[in-house]
């Protein structure tokens, strides 16, 4: 398998200006892979990686090529992974390392130490999915760097997800995100003269929000109850793995008891599937409150977007769960615009054509079992 290194034949599902930046918006890694691939080729001065999950497979072998090629043309390249999440051979690293790529692993996992030490490992992981190019050219969203993103054209598994590249001065945002990070975990050193990048116009219609340190744990969950409580038309959600902490869940059926058409796109088809079993513990009260739910049916959904009044709109790592929002380290791009919000809301409508609604009659035929798993899997939500 070989995905397209270029981006001229897959080009963005929508991209619009907002202020200085240029916004792309990217559906699934047919349009995703290339485009960040081509980014990195053009990389001059530096490029920064941040994944979860990464695999020496097909698309991790043709990243790693891409990686090497740059750091032997004399480019910064830094890549970090976390170390549960990733799967990658001692072979694969090395070969980053001797070519020059820096190379930081997240956590890793250690069989020994404190009990209590291991699970706290396992409890704060980097699920941030980010790359930054030179401090000018961005791309956050859903995507890890493994085959299940890729493109079944390219010989992938195509699950259905959402990226976003950010071409301006917001980039410079997530870059210190990613800088930071670095340091505290005590990456390679950097060659701190790189990133010195002048300050520039900024008016706050697109932006970085991360899950981080202590002082900022809550920032996406509370740009998500913000956007709610504010919503006067509609809130459109898909989120592949949807529990939501009690003051999500409360302003999205606050919303839609007010006369708010909040819809759902949620996973019919996971990799998870006790996060699903979970989420339908959800449904009846949802229902109740007259908010609309879709299961995704087909290749796996993994997408975590939202789109508010076709306005306010996010794409990122998080997903609508306690880990995302209290525990691991996310990061969404937030975009203030209504050309932009009209592609998304866009871009969701196609994607309701793939669901099928659930309904109360929906809930009633499922079986006993199955409504009992689903009580016993919501209960256990905050370790999901």
């Amino acid at each position: 398998m070989t995905v397209a290194t270029t981006a001229i034949d897959r080009p963005p599902y929508a991209e619009v200006d907002v202020g200085p930046n240029r916004v792309a918006l990217l559906k699934d890694g047919y349009q995703t892979f290339p485009a960040m691939l081509q980014a990195a080729r053009e990389a001059k001065s530096t490029l920064c990686i941040e994944t979860y999950i990464l695999r020496d497979d097909e698309v991790g072998t043709q990243l790693a090529g891409v990686l090497i090629e740059r750091a032997y043309a004399g480019v910064e390249v830094n890549l970090m992974y976390d170390g549960w999440g990733a799967g990658v051979s001692d072979a694969y690293v090395m070969r980053l390392k001797l070519a020059g790529v820096r190379v930081l692993c997240f956590q890793p996992v250690k069989l020994l130490g404190p009990f209590g030490r291991l699970i706290g490992r396992l409890r704060r992981r980097n699920h941030r999915k980010a790359m930054i190019v030179d401090g000018r050219v961005a791309f956050t969203g859903g995507l890890n760097l493994s085959n299940d993103y890729a493109a079944v054209e390219d010989g992938g598994h195509g699950w259905r997800d959402t990226h976003v590249r950010i071409d301006g001065p917001a980039a410079v945002q997530l870059e210190r995100m990613f800088l930071e990070t670095w340091r505290r975990h005590r990456g390679p050193r950097l060659d701190e003269a790189r990133y010195r990048r002048k300050e520039q116009e900024h008016d706050g219609r697109v932006r970085f929000i991360g899950n981080e340190f202590a002082r900022d744990r809550k920032d996406i969950r509370v740009a998500y109850v913000k956007a709610f409580n504010g919503a006067k038309h509609r809130i459109h959600v898909m989120n592949s793995y949807f529990m939501p902490p009690s003051r999500v869940l409360r302003s999205l059926m606050k919303a839609a008891r007010r006369g708010v058409d909040v819809t759902l796109i949620l996973a019919g088809s996971t990799d998870v599937p006790i996060v699903l079993l979970g989420s339908r513990g959800l449904y009846g009260k949802l229902l109740r409150s007259g908010v609309r739910i879709f299961e995704w049916k087909g290749r796996v959904l993994h997408a975590k977007t939202a789109v508010v009044d076709e306005h306010w709109s996010t794409i990122g790592s998080a997903n609508l769960d306690s880990l995302s929002l209290r525990q691991n380290l996310e990061v969404n791009a937030v975009i203030e615009d209504d050309a932009f919000g009209a592609a998304m809301e866009k871009l969701f409508n196609v994607d309701l054509h793939h669901c099928v609604q659930v309904t109360r009659q929906t809930l009633s035929d499922r079986s006993l079992l199955e409504r009992a798993l689903s009580w016993l899997a919501y209960q256990v939500r905050s370790w999901l």
